[in-house]
């Protein structure tokens, strides 16, 4: 059973589809980048499978269940998203961790946070004080508050420092041998190269190699 499969899949766009009828399954297990040029429809279709962007035609599946019959937060709890910029609320960092998860003790939060490479004392530092890296591990920890199966990330290094981005992808790759599904948009052909294991390579919002990602060592840069 694939991971997510797309059945005819049209979001509009202004001008023309962001999305036009795309057939695509994506399997389970490992990473999973989705390429492109700016406005080829990665970040839609990355928005299509957490029900952040909803289709104007065709079908999005999660696990063979339509997506649009599953429970939106029942759906978010166990398909998490890491955005383009770092997002943080108000407050302290543990305050932050506990918008996904307002039963998390300050034991689980820490231990969160070092699942990032984050030290467990920075639970009490306001947000705003986190550095672009700091901020983004911290996003992706708040995902896993959770204990996602899949873990969505659209272009999560793009704002960060080169040191800071090869962090975080370290802890997606990471995660993903620990058995978290991980789809990756990546404007970038190295880190694609270093991190996933197929790709799926959209172009004015159409497939450029058919229903099936390929090989990441098969991928063009």
């Amino acid at each position: 059973m694939a991971l997510f499969s797309f059945e005819g899949v049209t979001v509009q766009g202004e001008d023309r589809p962001r999305l036009d009828a795309i057939d695509l399954e994506l399997p389970e297990g490992g990473v999973t980048a989705i390429v492109g040029p700016s406005g080829s429809g990665k970040s839609t279709l990355l928005r299509c499978a957490n029900r952040l962007q909803a289709p104007d035609d065709g079908i999005v599946r999660y696990r063979g269940r339509d997506l649009a019959q599953i429970d939106v937060l029942a759906h978010r709890r166990e398909v998490g998203m890491v955005f383009q910029r770092p997002v943080a609320f108000p407050g302290t960092v543990a305050e932050n961790l506990r918008v996904a998860d307002p039963d998390l003790d300050d034991a689980a939060a820490g231990a969160l946070l070092e699942r990032v490479a984050l030290d467990a004392a920075l639970l009490g530092r306001q947000a705003s004080e986190l550095s672009g890296g700091e901020a983004q591990r911290m996003g992706l920890a708040r995902s896993l508050a959770t204990s996602p199966r899949v873990v969505l990330a659209d272009e999560p290094t793009a704002s960060l420092d080169e040191d800071a981005a090869h962090q975080l992808e370290q802890l997606l790759r990471r995660l993903a041998d620990d058995g978290v599904d991980v789809l990756l948009v990546s404007h970038s052909p190295e880190q694609v190269q270093r991190l996933a294991d197929r790709v799926v390579a959209l172009r004015e919002g159409r497939l450029e190699h058919g229903p099936q990602p390929v090989a990441a060592a098969e991928a063009r840069p």
